[in-house]
């Protein structure tokens, strides 16, 4: 290799180990790094690349002790400093938690920065945090499906729609009409909920919010018209409204039930809600619990998923769906010679 390209190879893998005010790393530290990557270099050379670098690249020296402490200006127009252990961790568990429900489009965006975060954490060496990889995951709770297919095009579409807050013409694939319907749509939000991501949008000629999957829409492209101002639309408020809760009534309710020992040791360390109690009830370890929940089809979906480990008391309206879904589901496993008819989409 010549001597000038080694130069200039050293003097980018120097720039890359630099870090963002208010973060600063030592000289020597500069030099047991590089020399840890194979340059061979002596710390004096180190100082005279920093005092050269350090006008053009906006580095800055703390010299209020020794050894000298250096960094990039928060301002600096170029940033190559190398990933940190902080944000290399945080891409790692970001990736398996977003993968389920983010379209692949996006994700394929995201793989270089993933990438670069699994190398910077496999090449630690020595360090506590080598092999992360390997030893840590995020799972999550409950069955998680695939997420929906969406196109890049699609995404891209619908992006730059929401960003530059443009109308978009959009042919959709009803679900619940079964046909292709066109409409123009005005974008306000975008939510990514379990495994399918929806557009919030007003169509044209309306003003109410209606709630458009990213993978029914067949066709799509954005328009030259500015789309209409939700001024008032927040999406925390909007997801907060039950909106895509199934909410029952407005109102919370007092959930009453008899649960497990296993099932009050779950719900004392990760409770149901800021308002709740649990108390014991039997000798053999059922408690009570008071929980204050909106009366929503999600929270019955969680009663419904703990089958005998949990006995109903209250709200009325679901201790009677409770026991409608009991008797339909032994009506439907006593002869399992009958086909159950099938319901409409």
């Amino acid at each position: 290799m010549s001597q000038a390209k080694d130069t200039l190879l050293r003097l980018f893998a120097l720039l890359r180990l630099i870090p963002t005010e208010p973060q600063r790393i030592a000289t020597p530290t500069l030099l047991e790094k590089l020399r840890d990557r194979g340059f061979s270099v002596s710390l004096r050379s180190i100082q005279r690349d920093l005092s050269r670098l350090s006008i053009p690249f906006s580095l800055q020296c703390d010299d209020s002790e020794t050894p000298f402490r250096w960094s990039f200006n928060r301002e600096a127009p170029l940033k190559l400093e190398d990933m940190d252990a902080p944000t290399a961790l945080a891409l790692f568990l970001s990736e398996s938690h977003l993968s389920p429900i983010l379209p692949q489009s996006v994700l394929d965006q995201l793989g270089p920065q993933f990438r670069r975060a699994r190398n910077f954490l496999n090449g630690l060496g020595g360090n506590g945090l080598a092999d992360w990889a390997k030893r840590v995951r995020s799972l999550p709770n409950g069955k998680t499906l695939l997420p929906a297919q969406v196109s890049a095009h699609t995404w891209a579409q619908v992006s730059a729609g929401l960003l530059e807050r443009k109308q978009l013409e959009v042919v959709y694939h009803s679900r619940s009409k079964g046909e292709l319907k066109r409409f123009r749509l005005h974008p306000a939000g975008l939510v990514s909920r379990h495994a399918v991501s929806y557009l919030l949008a007003s169509v044209d000629g309306y003003s109410d919010l209606r709630q458009f999957a990213l993978h029914r829409m067949t066709e799509v492209s954005v328009l030259g018209e500015a789309g209409r101002e939700h001024e008032s639309f927040d999406v925390d408020a909007y997801i907060a409204s039950g909106a895509f809760s199934y909410r029952e009534a407005e109102a919370q309710v007092e959930l009453v039930a008899d649960v497990r020992p296993q099932i009050a040791v779950l719900l004392n360390e990760t409770p149901l809600s800021q308002q709740q109690t649990l108390s014991s009830v039997s000798v053999q370890g059922w408690h009570r619990m008071h929980a204050t929940v909106p009366l929503d089809r999600e929270t019955l979906w969680w009663i419904f998923a703990l089958n005998e480990n949990i006995r109903l008391h209250a709200p009325q309206v679901w201790v009677d769906e409770v026991r409608e879904r009991l008797n339909s589901m032994q009506a439907l496993y006593q002869n399992t010679h009958v086909t159950p008819q099938l319901q409409p989409a």
